[in-house]
């Protein structure tokens, strides 16, 4: 048999109505969709119907790697989770993307994938022990926190074990409820409560097979080449994580919420913790509380969520923010949803529809400990009005009504989360949030990372790189043209979402790092990157024949292949590519790292996003343009059976002909 490079070969898969495990070749799917979101959306465009429920047994819950995933240096074991999700209104397809070291286990454990289906008649967890699989009572495990299952499981069965669980959340049901695995690493679109609805616990993977290039000298010497671009950018301690984008908030309020999220308190302890195969281009931080008792990790928006609030609360940094976190992830649910929920459940307070009475949750005390554990475990265990709120936010303001609903604006995105990296700022995005399920921020981190050294340079930082010729110069480069760097205008921005698409999508069937990959800047001279890397890693691992225009050609089949599910699953092209109506109404205000709303315009000028709407007419034009790059028919946005044949797509075009949903 030939050998079998970047894959482990096989997806393992679970009936738990039936307890019955088999296992499929990988090749079924990697020789059209490579890995990552590409088979998992392979896998349940065959096996999932579209009028299949999340909770249904049906419903296919799916975990995958990429074939980068398992060796070091790249940046690329980064795993995904797929499915019909809850989190979102109404249910369809989704996705999360996980870290730390779970997804590497399973494909040293002989596995690229996990597809599980069914329901078990109680609780279970999955015990993967390299080839070997047992369906396990988790009685005494059921009602435990995620981190307490996750301990309890890796004390039987081994400190080298990594474990994904979902907590009471999940159980109970909770549209949003998370995923936690080893190093914290955590998944939303509600699909812990799709583990609930199985009577899946837990799965626990140990693995000790390994992973082979096909040209390993050739890996080597691009390992070499990325590990010497990232130690260029690599902060030298955890407290000066990001330290551009501190000086790129250009007054004292937004460094001092810069500094409660990236440095660590008086008392606190901390070191870096990074995910399996890191290229060292990472600032993920573990924490432990002042007493020594709880540890976990403080990274990017999660860790944020609470922090204004409980400073204005008690007037002081203290450690309240990082237990909430820790209470968020305990429980397993969405930090960021829970963020959402907050800012509405604030703007029903001032409007005098909810109140600390009517809902059991001391709203008035907003920021405080009591607060936040009161309405994280309400909602968990689905206690008195924390039921309402477990069906999330926007379904909580459609059963409540009294005008709650006028109530969610500018600030929730498809899957209930925070929307960033706004429409009003960045022009481009507009699209990015209408095409996708979730919110996209693997995509919008390619303009928004490069836009926060920007206002670093615009603010005359010496230390930022980022200047409005750089600036163009990367449009240029890896968004087609030097238009998307012009944020005075709609030109140029249809095109510049479908370059980040196609790159994004193929990343995420790799899977790579989102703050690693692509590399757009990290790199000396004039700071261009190079968008060549993934390919040319791709094909050292697997001996295929890649070059940057085909990856991006898998990239564009598999975002094909997700509008073509979404549509069976309801989404109808023009008509439901849509953004929050806020936007077109609503001024941008600013935000902490960049209050003035700094960006480059015409000719790299520096102008001000302050005050901006989405122009409507402009939106409608971009996506107009946006339809015809992508071959879709431009008056419905539908897809064309001709597009989805050349894409390879066949068995597509034929569903969505019969359907009525392509033309």
């Amino acid at each position: 048999m030939k050998e079998l490079h970047g894959y482990a070969g096989a997806i393992l898969r679970v009936d738990l109505s039936s307890r019955k495990i088999s296992r499929q070749p990988t090749l079924d799917y990697a020789g059209e969709f490579l890995g990552g979101r590409g088979i998992a959306a392979g896998i349940y465009w065959d096996e999932v119907p579209p009028g299949t429920g999340a909770f249904d047994p049906a419903n296919r819950l799916i975990f995958v790697t990429g074939p980068l995933a398992g060796f070091s240096g790249l940046s690329g074991s980064r795993w995904q989770v797929c499915g019909k999700a809850p989190a979102m209104v109404p249910e369809q397809f989704s996705y999360a993307n996980l870290g730390g070291r779970w997804g590497a286990q399973l494909k040293f454990a002989g596995f690229d994938g996990l597809v599980v289906h069914g329901k078990a008649d109680g609780p279970v967890y999955l015990y993967i022990n390299d080839g070997a699989v047992q369906i396990r009572d988790a009685s005494y495990l059921w009602g435990k926190s995620t981190v307490e299952t996750r301990e309890t499981l890796k004390s039987e069965l081994g400190v080298t074990t990594a474990v994904v669980t979902c907590g009471p959340a999940g159980e109970n049901l909770v549209a949003f409820a998370s995923l936690l695995a080893d190093n914290d690493a955590s998944g939303s679109s509600g699909f812990g409560a799709v583990m609930g609805s199985k009577n899946l616990k837990a799965i626990a993977v140990r693995g000790r097979g390994k992973v082979a290039a096909a040209e390993p000298e050739k890996l080597n010497d691009l390992r070499a080449y990325i590990r010497d671009i990232s130690r260029k950018y690599i902060p030298k301690s955890i407290t000066s994580g990001f330290a551009e984008m501190k000086s790129a908030a250009s007054n004292p309020a937004s460094q001092k919420v810069l500094d409660l999220h990236f440095e660590v308190l008086p008392g606190q302890r901390a070191k870096r913790e990074l995910c399996f195969g890191c290229t060292g281009y990472g600032e993920r931080i573990r924490v432990w509380s002042r007493d020594g008792a709880t540890s976990g990790k403080s990274y990017c928006a999660s860790a944020l969520f609470y922090i204004n609030r409980a400073v204005r609360y008690y007037g002081e940094q203290n450690e309240v923010p990082f237990q909430a976190v820790r209470l968020c992830d305990s429980y397993g649910v969405d930090a960021l949803s829970i963020m959402t929920m907050i800012m509405w459940l604030t703007r029903c307070r001032h409007a005098g529809i909810l109140n600390d009475e009517n809902t059991g949750i001391p709203l008035s005390q907003l920021g405080s400990m009591e607060y936040i554990e009161s309405l994280v475990k309400k909602t968990a265990l689905r206690e008195g009005f924390g039921d309402i709120l477990a069906r999330g936010t926007e379904r909580a303001a459609s059963e409540i009504g009294q005008e709650t609903q006028k109530l969610i604006t500018d600030y929730l995105s498809r899957a209930g989360h925070h929307l960033t990296f706004c429409p009003r700022m960045f022009p481009a995005h507009a699209l990015l949030y209408a095409m996708e399920p979730r919110q996209p921020i693997h995509q919008l981190h390619e303009m928004g990372v490069p836009m926060f050294l920007f206002v670093g340079w615009a603010g005359n930082d010496e230390s930022s790189y980022m200047s409005s010729e750089v600036f163009r110069k990367i449009a240029r480069r890896f968004w087609g043209g030097e238009l998307a760097a012009d944020f005075s205008t709609y030109d140029g921005k249809a095109l510049a979402a479908v370059k980040i698409q196609d790159r994004a999508y193929a990343k995420e069937c790799l899977i790579l790092c989102d703050f690693a990959w692509p590399v757009v800047h990290r790199i000396s001279g004039d700071h261009v990157g190079d968008p060549s890397l993934e390919s040319k890693v791709l094909s050292a691992v697997t001996g295929r024949p890649f070059d940057e225009n085909s990856l991006y050609r898998v990239g564009e089949r598999v975002l094909n292949l997700q509008r073509a599910i979404l549509a069976r699953e309801g989404h109808r092209g023009r008509d439901h590519d849509r953004i929050p109506e806020a936007f077109f109404s609503a001024p941008l205000k600013g935000d902490e790292v960049n209050p003035e709303c700094l960006a480059p315009g015409k000719d790299g000028e520096i102008i001000s996003r302050k005050g901006a709407v989405v122009d409507r007419n402009a939106f409608e034009k971009m996506k107009d343009e946006y339809y015809t790059l992508r071959g879709w028919d431009t008056a419905t946005g539908l897809q064309t059976l001709a597009k989805l044949r050349e894409l390879g797509l066949e068995d597509a075009a034929r569903s969505l002909a019969q359907a009525g949903l392509a033309i």
